[in-house]
């Protein structure tokens, strides 16, 4: 693809979306701090400045990216509508008071990160905006993500071992319950947590749902289709212990102040059967996901 050279025009005008961008982020950063007992649902609850620039940047590159790319070389529709709605569906977790109840109730906080993990990170990995976002991203940041150390992280991410073990083992880590009690009750492991689970899905259903075969995919379709089938079980597993179980596992939530009338153990239930029903679902689609594009991917072999 030809590389796009943007005019000292077209860059003056990018820097000024920049600007308007951290004046928008700073009034909402100082509408949160001020006035937060008057704000809407929508608006933030803790306002985040990473959250915030990380998701205006990647929709304003990946929207900067379809008008540079050529028309032939843009993802269909269908993917760029999947790459928004992911995007927003993260947002809303993390950036609206969302977040507040996830903090006093036990499903709510697994609704969150089954969001984060699985639908989010899903469908943003099925709008493969990986190229457009590239392609409207400034020059001077393209050889940061292309340097060694980075593209060495993202190697070992997306091992086709290492991929599924820790897609598996942070929901499990996080869910320990002397650590979950801690990190509940820390602001800043409570931040780790929740960008560990966004960033880890992206990655991990980039891997599995990549349309291109291999290469230039990382993985062939067989090894995609096993990776799925791999991290089900355990999911499974710990949903079925956290549904079933007659121990309250989270008194922190007893601490934290729960919003509604929920028995501690009905609270619980309702988180493991989140764990263990839409999780499934998602591993399922991910599969057709997978068998889909191989038999795209066969007809064009074919045609060709």
């Amino acid at each position: 693809m030809r590389q796009y050279v943007p005019t000292f025009s077209v860059r003056r005008q990018e820097w000024l979306a920049y600007d308007a961008l951290l004046l928008v982020g700073a009034a909402v950063s100082l509408a949160c701090r001020f006035l937060p007992a008057d704000l809407p649902f929508w608006m933030p609850w803790d306002f985040s400045w990473p959250i915030f620039l990380l998701t205006t940047l990647a929709v304003g590159w990946f929207a900067l990216g379809i008008v540079r790319m050529p028309e032939a070389a843009r993802p269909p529709r269908w993917r760029q509508v999947s790459f928004m709605l992911g995007v927003l569906a993260t947002y809303t977790v993390l950036q609206t008071h969302v977040d507040y109840y996830a903090q006093h109730m036990f499903f709510v906080h697994r609704a969150q990160h089954f969001v984060l993990h699985h639908v989010g990170a899903f469908l943003i990995g099925l709008g493969a905006p990986g190229e457009a976002i590239w392609a409207g991203m400034p020059q001077f940041l393209k050889p940061i993500l292309a340097s060694r150390p980075i593209r060495g992280t993202v190697d070992v991410i997306q091992h086709p071992v290492v991929a599924p073990v820790l897609f598996v083992g942070l929901i499990y880590l996080w869910l320990i319950p002397d650590f979950h009690t801690r990190v509940m009750l820390d602001s800043n492991l409570y931040d780790v947590m929740n960008a560990s689970m966004a960033i880890d899905g992206i990655f991990f259903w980039s891997l599995i749902l990549d349309p291109r075969p291999q290469p230039p995919a990382r993985l062939g379709f067989g090894v995609r289709a096993l990776l799925v089938i791999a991290v089900e079980p355990f999911q499974m597993v710990l949903g079925a212990i956290l549904s079933l179980s007659s121990t309250d596992y989270y008194p922190v939530y007893r601490i934290c102040g729960r919003f509604w009338d929920v028995p501690a153990l009905s609270d619980q239930h309702y988180g493991g059967l989140i764990i263990w029903l839409p999780s499934t679902l998602t591993s399922l689609a991910g599969m057709i996901c997978v068998l889909v594009s191989m038999r795209l991917n066969e007809e064009r072999l074919e045609h060709a």
